[in-house]
């Protein structure tokens, strides 16, 4: 495996752990009244790679799931991300 691809893998795992975490981190912060994550830093998250994981975020903790603009949106960034990397490993090679 070339050392771009392995920095790629690990940069996107770590980014979707960091996506589930801010959800997860969130949705606790919600249930007890305390500070919150702001809305623009979740879809910022999401789109420096972390769309895997504020999906995964979303679905389990059911955390932003009554506002139309993550349902929507949160797939969306996902969608978009997967075509870009079959584009960018398709044109690469």
């Amino acid at each position: 495996m070339e050392l771009v691809t392995k920095i790629s893998l690990i940069y996107i795992c770590i980014m979707t752990i960091i996506g589930f975490l801010t959800m997860y981190i969130d949705k606790r912060r919600a249930i007890n009244k305390k500070w919150r994550i702001s809305e623009k830093t979740l879809f910022v998250v999401a789109i420096m790679g972390g769309s895997i994981g504020s999906n995964l975020g979303m679905m389990i903790c059911r955390h932003k799931t009554k506002h139309w603009y993550f349902v929507i949106g949160m797939p969306m960034i996902l969608i978009l991300q997967i075509i870009l990397v079959h584009l960018l490993l398709k044109y690469l090679q």
